[in-house]
């Protein structure tokens, strides 16, 4: 069973009730604190000792060389890696002369608390120095839902036993030393100083910094203001600066009970065209706008934008107090990833961490923005307008390739490719029909026509020219799309992956009917009627691997007559395969990193309900479960929607409390480098998908629930189409309540219930088919709770 002993378990809250130095890195990832445009790492307050110092703005990056050993044609020219900002958080501590440091001295008392309600992380810690003297602190800091470019901290100190004399000195440090990379190859690059001063600015209690980098020309600028409150004898003594540091210096003495409090407010802006000047005022503006609100008003507008989220998003679970709190922690997380990015991508580690150089994958569109579809649909229009903004950067490099419309690329943070290793990067073109997806799915949740019309029919259009033109007809006239890599990367230049070519087949189709409602548009971007009817003809003619002797679907074609990979002889320590066996042997064997063709049964499972019945599904993922190693955050979610799909509800609930608790329990053993926001939306989608079983049928939705034995009760909320939709299942029944909005015709298993707000509408819940619970590789399958 997953144990979750760092920290507490709590329905609203993640607490940390000790200080362990072998663990802060991943607490500081735990803690972290975002808007998606400003994220702050939960590093301590006085800076040291920390294991990843982190300030981040969403979109800032550094570029370097790709290097190869032997040069292609096509390759990517350079990467870009997300780098550290200046750091807006350091409040040093002196205490009697002596740094406030936990790693001296004897730590009496400390304890963290994410609050997931007001959206602020609190701490106390209670401190004896080594000469003797005993220090209260407390501190608060929050990242602005409301107010873009603001992070704040409210800092205070106090003495427990005898008159201290107390220094805070408050900086901004820009260039920050980075710890070495550990050697695995998802943690980011350490760039050495990659910010070049250009100004730098102390004036009482106001401290600025501006810089660029070195590379890429991004302008950073980076202000605060302090609100200071002490005895009498508080004093500022000084302000300084120079390139990389700002500092407001504070001294006081207090005697017991009384206390020295410093509210601190960071302004954070970038830019790639504005001048010094312009971002130096930009970042005033900013502070002076967050000055009129104060710490007060900052926090109360925080909690007041989360009163309104959770009103409408939150998902509640009575029978397992862990996956509770695990749940509201990913939604939480997810929130803040993509609240207020704004037309900017929104990373693999959300801004948390700098794992994955801060890129942005395919799984944004197809983790990320369903529960942002569902919960906070603003967010996931401004994340495809960046996907738009990138397209004159995807139509070259589909250029580049000989192919038409739109190439996205792998991994990115500022649209162009990023990947070196081009068989599971400019491969893997899936993720033009992720975001394709995304753009469908949005519209049908939201009945935004008007983003169809100006945002998401360009996106559609280019990613259809691009099937096209990749795809190819046989003499049968059967359309085939070779030498791609689908979801699962241990397989890769494959012929027909189903995945692949199913959500290529949606593309198609949902572009020429898109064109179809928007002619006026559709002739703007040069699409005929001839272009039209070639999409949907390849649409319909797209090729499905199957395996008739064994009855499923092939991942690919021609995947089940592959060798099985030896389980066998593959122990424990052999996890993940990536790390331990060449890509060429992975690439030629019968095994599964991540769930493929059985995420292509969740997303495209209009196609697989029109063309099979449920005991092809069942069939399929037994088929894939023995074959699936989860060496991926993405798998164990996916793998719960369709066990749930399936009936092994014990199955699908120790795989929803692995998604779930991917980094409270730091399974992967990397949350160090920063969050897995995918695999914490997997969580909402396991719970609200799998056991929920809520399904997008075109423009309406569907219900299929089923409760593991374990839940006594799970009840999510839904925004849909301008209604807000509550779902309450118990063991054999669920209520559906339209909660706000014109009446709304939903299914249940099938059939239709009508719902007008007058009051809940309740059905039972049938007993699901049992079926014999199909195995997973040895040592792979998920702990049972």
């Amino acid at each position: 069973m997953i144990t979750n002993r760092t920290y507490s378990v709590e329905p609203w809250s993640v607490r940390e009730t000790e200080l362990n130095l072998d663990l802060l890195a991943q607490s500081e990832s735990v803690f972290a604190l975002s808007n998606g445009h400003v994220g702050w790492r939960g590093n301590l307050d006085e800076g040291e000792p920390h294991g990843l110092p982190g300030s981040y703005l969403n979109g800032v990056y550094e570029l370097h060389p790709l290097p190869y050993a032997e040069a292609g044609y096509g390759y990517p020219e350079s990467g870009q890696t997300v780098i550290n900002v200046t750091n807006g958080k350091l409040l040093r501590l002196l205490v009697d002369d002596e740094p406030f440091d936990l790693r001296y001295g004897r730590l009496v008392q400390h304890e963290r608390t994410l609050d997931l309600r007001r959206g602020v992380l609190e701490r106390i810690c209670e401190w004896t120095s080594p000469a003797g003297s005993t220090v209260r602190v407390r501190s608060t800091r929050l990242v602005s839902l409301t107010q873009r470019a603001i992070a704040a901290v409210e800092y205070e100190v106090e003495p427990v036993d005898s008159k201290t004399r107390v220094v805070i000195q408050s900086e901004l440090v820009t260039n920050e030393s980075l710890p070495d990379p550990n050697g695995d190859p998802r943690t980011a690059r350490a760039l050495k100083s990659p910010l070049e001063p250009e100004e730098d600015l102390a004036l009482g209690p106001r401290l600025r910094l501006v810089h660029r980098t070195r590379r890429s020309g991004l302008r950073v600028a980076v202000a605060a203001d302090h609100v200071v409150d002490g005895p009498d004898a508080t004093t500022t003594t000084s302000s300084e600066s120079n390139e990389d540091v700002a500092r407001l210096t504070i001294t006081s003495v207090l005697e017991p009970g009384q206390r020295l409090r410093v509210q601190k407010t960071v302004a954070h802006g970038w830019s790639s065209a504005r001048s010094r000047p312009a971002m130096s005022d930009q970042v005033e503006a900013a502070l002076a706008a967050a000055a009129q609100s104060g710490w007060d008003g900052l926090v109360a507008e925080q909690r007041a934008y989360l009163d309104d989220f959770w009103g409408r998003a939150d998902v509640e679970v009575h029978g397992d107090e862990e996956i509770q709190q695990a749940v509201r922690f990913a939604l939480f997380h997810v929130l803040q990833a993509g609240a207020r990015a704004e037309q900017r991508a929104i990373p693999s580690k959300g801004l948390t961490g700098s794992g994955y150089d801060g890129h942005a994958f395919w799984d944004t569109e197809m983790f990320v923005l369903p529960v942002l579809t569902y919960t906070e649909p603003r967010a996931v229009a401004e994340a495809l307008r960046w996907r738009r903004d990138t397209l004159p950067a995807a139509r070259d490099r589909a250029a580049q390739l000989g192919l038409r419309g739109a190439a996205f690329p792998w991994r990115t943070i500022d649209g162009s490719e990023g990947s070196a290793y081009w068989p599971a990067g400019t491969a893997a073109f899936h993720v033009a029909a992720d975001i394709a997806h995304a753009v469908v799915r949005y519209v049908a949740a939201t009945g935004d026509t008007d983003f169809e019309r100006d945002t998401g029919l360009e996106l559609l259009v280019e990613t259809a020219r691009l099937w096209r033109s990749l795809g190819h007809h046989d003499h049968h006239g059967v359309f085939h799309i070779d030498g791609v890599t689908g979801p699962d990367e241990y397989s890769a230049i494959t012929d027909d992956n189903t995945y692949t070519n199913l959500m290529a087949r949606s593309n198609l189709l949902t572009a020429a009917d898109a064109c179809e409602r928007h002619p006026d548009h559709a002739t703007r971007l040069g699409v005929d009627d001839e272009e039209s009817a070639a999409w949907r003809d390849a649409a319909e003619s797209v090729h499905i691997p199957y395996n008739d002797e064994l009855g499923v679907h092939e991942q690919h074609a021609g995947f089940t007559r592959h060798q099985r990979w030896d389980f066998a002889n593959t122990g424990p320590e052999h996890y993940p395969l990536m790390l331990h066996f060449p890509y060429f042997d992975l690439y030629r064997k019968q095994v599964v990193k991540q769930a493929d063709l059985v995420l292509a049964m969740y997303t495209c499972g209009s196609w697989f309900d029109a063309h099979c019945d449920e005991e092809q599904i069942a069939r399929n993922f037994a088929y894939y479960e023995p074959l699936t190693v989860r060496d991926s955050s993405l798998s164990a979610c996916c793998q719960a929607v369709v066990a749930a799909q399936t009936g092994h509800l014990r199955l699908a609930y120790d795989y929803a409390a692995e998604a779930a608790l991917m980094d409270l329990a730091d399974l992967e053993h990397n949350t160090r480098d920063g969050l897995h926001i995918a695999s914490l939306a997997g969580t909402w989608m396991a719970l609200v998908a799998g056991f929920g079983g809520t399904r997008r049928e075109g423009d309406s939705l569907s219900f299929s629930p089923r409760l593991p034995e374990k839940f006594s009760r799970l009840a999510f909320r839904l925004q849909f189409r301008g209604r807000c939709v509550s779902v309450e299942m118990e063991a054999d029944k669920v209520t559906y309540k339209l909660l706000m909005g014109d009446p709304l015709t939903i299914r249940h298993h099938g059939s239709p219930v009508h719902m007008n707000g007058d009051g809940p509408v309740t059905r039972p819940i049938p007993v699901p088919e049992r079926r014999p619970t199909p195995e997973q590789p040895p040592h792979r399958r998920p702990n049972v709770r």
